[in-house]
């Protein structure tokens, strides 16, 4: 099987490069307008801060993405709501914020109650969950531009000024402690269909699991905001966060170009990315795509690397997957069957 030609993200139809190149091309139009405000954090981050009086607002925008077409086809509405919540919540508490409300949009091709009552039901299920409030949104029919629907929120959180976390103090030797994810979430979604429905239907049984394909795939994104929210209010020195979503632990580069990370002591991945991995998506393509089992990033320093770990215990599964290094600009992993991938 291998010696077939091997399958990337791109042949999928989603070019990260092509992106970063529109993001920037984007960004470059839109930077003139940050000084008709008192914006705190440069773009580029995993939400943006404008300052207002002793608070930084913090505001993040995301969506479901592909995964809402494992909802049709598996006539299952009901959790992707959680995942529209999480992409925002989780991107704000990088920045220290407690998230507070948020706005969705559903855009349908042809309006069904049903369909958006299912929906409705995992938007609130995500908002009790991360505790914020949907204080409004928009729904918009578009027969001639969506098929079937898709789903989005912006999100605000609060974060008093002195208590801001951008990675900038992030130094040689510090500590990266990852917190379990609870398999795909919702990144590379376009990938795994590619490989997976070609080889197999969606009822098929996840080898070495008990769950179908399907259901594994339509598993919502974990929300880590009760954890990472309580752990902010101790007296832990936090120096950095990622959620790790697409582009894989290449998103640790956000929080500081200056350093480097040597990830080398990550949990066995779930099953479902073997599977991914098994259907000719080389490893450098896994770890490039796909959070691997690792669903958000917590850097310390070595000194409260333990305290931190034995906190987090009490609301979620955490590692102490690899450390800080001085190779600036630079993301080495050790993989699941011991290679090493550079990024």
């Amino acid at each position: 099987m291998f010696g077939e030609k091997m399958v990337t993200y791109s042949e999928s139809g989603v070019d990260m490069n092509l992106e970063e190149i529109i993001v920037h091309k984007i960004a470059s139009k839109l930077k003139p307008t940050l000084k008709n405000r008192d914006v705190i954090t440069d773009s580029g981050h995993f939400a943006s801060l404008i300052r207002l009086g002793d608070k930084g607002i913090a505001m993040s925008t995301d969506g479901v993405g592909t995964k809402v077409i494992i909802a049709e086809l598996m006539q299952k509405y009901d959790t992707v709501g959680i995942d529209c919540v999480a992409m925002v919540v989780n991107d704000l508490i990088c920045l220290g914020a407690e998230p507070i409300a948020l706005v969705d949009y559903l855009a349908v091709e042809k309006a069904d109650p049903v369909i958006a009552s299912e929906i409705a039901d995992g938007l609130a299920k995500g908002a009790n969950t991360s505790n914020t409030a949907i204080i409004g949104g928009e729904t918009a029919s578009l027969p001639d531009i969506i098929d079937n629907f898709d789903l989005a929120a912006t999100g605000i959180g609060v974060v008093d000024i002195n208590n801001i976390i951008t990675g900038e103090y992030i130094s040689d030797g510090d500590v990266l402690i990852g917190l379990r994810s609870n398999g795909i979430h919702s990144n590379g979604l376009s990938l795994a269909r590619k490989v997976l429905l070609e080889n197999f239907k969606l009822d098929e049984i996840v080898p070495g699991s008990e769950v179908t394909i399907g259901e594994e795939l339509l598993k919502p994104t974990e929300i880590y905001v009760k954890p990472i929210v309580n752990l902010l209010k101790t007296d832990f020195n936090i120096k950095g966060m990622a959620h790790i979503t697409g582009g894989g632990f290449n998103n640790l580069k956000r929080l500081n170009d200056n350093v480097g990370f040597e990830i080398d002591k990550l949990p066995q991945p779930q099953n479902i990315f073997k599977l991914i991995h098994k259907q000719n998506v080389s490893l450098n393509e896994m770890y490039k795509v796909f959070n691997m089992g690792i669903g958000f990033v917590v850097i310390v320093n070595e000194m409260e690397c333990q305290k931190v770990l034995d906190y987090l215990k009490k609301y979620s599964t955490p590692y102490r997957i690899g450390k800080v290094n001085s190779n600036k600009g630079e993301v080495t992993i050790k993989t699941f069957n011991n290679e090493v991938v550079r990024y």
